[in-house]
């Protein structure tokens, strides 16, 4: 299993005007998560792009538990809590610990993988999925299993 988690320190811009983290902020430093996951996995934007696929999210759902203000340095992880027999459908949870390791908020997100050129769902390549198996798995994990289309 690969554990995932990447520091970073709240900014300006990634404030409201409550001057605590806004609700999308979070959004972005899990996306920032998966890419830099995939990345260092082999899977670069630019090697997607040669094989004309990319990940989509069907849903995203942020819980919020601390306030992240300026400056604080944030750990966010990714875990593995769901996937499907042929890779091409997924579910992740980010969650976000401030400095002193208290849960601030969850990003939880399902995906799949898009053919960019016929612009249609697609099963990725193995190796992908196999890159994905092995994030750590969250304790709420479960296979995803597709309903059978009638």
């Amino acid at each position: 299993m690969i554990e995932f988690a990447k520091t970073y320190t709240a900014r300006w811009a990634d404030l409201d005007p409550n001057m605590h983290m806004r609700h999308s902020a979070y959004t972005d430093y899990a996306a920032q998560v998966r890419l830099e996951f995939l990345s260092e996995q082999g899977f670069s934007l630019a090697h997607f792009a040669k094989l004309a696929i990319g990940p989509i999210l069907f849903r995203e759902d942020t819980r919020f538990f601390k306030e992240v203000g300026l400056s604080e340095q944030i750990r966010v992880t990714g875990e593995l809590a769901g996937i499907n027999e042929d890779g091409s459908r997924w579910r992740i949870v980010h969650s976000i610990y401030k400095a002193d390791n208290r849960l601030a908020a969850t990003v939880t997100v399902d995906g799949a993988w898009l053919d960019l050129r016929a612009r249609k769902l697609v099963v990725p390549p193995a190796e992908i999925t196999a890159v994905m198996r092995q994030l750590t798995h969250h304790d709420t994990y479960a296979d995803i299993v597709r309903k059978k289309e009638e």
